[in-house]
């Protein structure tokens, strides 16, 4: 470019051999740039359609090059060849489209030691085979004009749907038995699942325990010493959910607390199940990978 622009595109002849020579650059290579500079990019069809995916919602900035490449997978748009993954976040560099840098939210469950514990059923284990099958459990807080909000959510293993939402400005053991029940009105089937938790005074409590047996579910609990990574499955999609939706984009301490409860409802509900490219399901959002695994099924019987 510097070569064309001090030879105006080469007419200035005179010039040339001396800028290649100095510049180490071949006059071939210089002529083959002259031929194609003003060629359209090959790859702007796959750029415009990256940002395409980036525009549909808020959230999909967050995007790295694995999810972007499985969201291309998925949505095939017309006359776009889809290059291999490292070519995809070449490209995603290139026009700039650099997801944020992580941080970790912090714990606020409180362990009651003296609180009779359940077993730990799912011992790290956060596959499943099948929906309705394993859960995790947890709450986070988040800081807002007027107080504090507390979010709890029950996370499906299998495709790491949300089956269970609730939110409230304390966290009292019944903002974790109101999860529970949304969960159960939305999943009867979920009777028999196992649900795993830490050792939080909420999720030991009589109230809870009750709503547990209540429903016919199996309760799991971290080892003893209160491990964090026995839950880890739920600690990392709450510091998804923090660095997609919040961080860098809202400040949340100018918002009301009713105002974040209908923005994490809408990112929960709507985006996480239904279109947030999940890695984990191979490129698939939740409850499309929920809807494939009843269709295989039925075709099955």
């Amino acid at each position: 470019m510097f070569i064309a622009i001090k030879t105006e595109d080469g007419v200035v002849k005179g010039k040339i051999s001396f800028y290649c020579r100095m510049l180490r650059v071949s006059r071939q290579a210089f002529n083959n740039y002259l031929k194609t500079k003003d060629s359209p990019w090959k790859y702007q069809p796959l750029a415009d359609a990256m940002l395409d995916i980036c525009k549909e919602d808020e959230c999909n900035d967050t995007y790295g090059r694995i999810r972007m490449y499985q969201a291309l997978q998925l949505k095939q748009p017309d006359g776009v060849p889809i290059p291999s993954e490292r070519t995809v976040y070449r490209l995603m560099e290139e026009i700039g489209l650099n997801h944020k840098s992580k941080r970790k939210p912090n714990g606020i469950t409180k362990a009651n030691k003296e609180a009779r514990k359940s077993d730990d059923l799912i011992k790290r284990d956060f596959t499943a085979e099948n929906p309705l099958e394993k859960c995790v459990t947890d709450m986070t807080e988040i800081k807002a004009y007027d107080g504090k909000l507390y979010v709890s959510a029950i996370f499906d293993c299998y495709d790491l749907a949300v089956l269970g939402l609730a939110m409230d400005t304390n966290m009292k053991a019944t903002l974790c038995e109101q999860t529970l029940e949304n969960a159960y009105k939305a999943y009867p089937m979920l009777s028999g699942a196992i649900l795993h938790s830490d050792r939080g005074t909420q999720y030991t409590s009589e109230l809870y325990r009750k709503a547990i047996n209540k429903y016919g579910i199996l309760q799991s609990m971290n080892s003893a010493g209160g491990r964090c990574h026995d839950n880890a499955r739920c600690e990392s999609m709450w510091a998804r959910f923090k660095e997609e939706l919040l961080y860098g984009r809202y400040d949340t301490t100018t918002m009301t607390v009713e105002q974040l409860k209908t923005l994490i409802w809408r990112y929960f509900i709507s985006y996480w199940n239904n279109r947030r490219i999940c890695s984990a399901n191979g490129g698939l959002p939740p409850l499309v990978k929920r809807q494939q695994y009843y269709a295989s099924l039925h075709e099955a019987a």
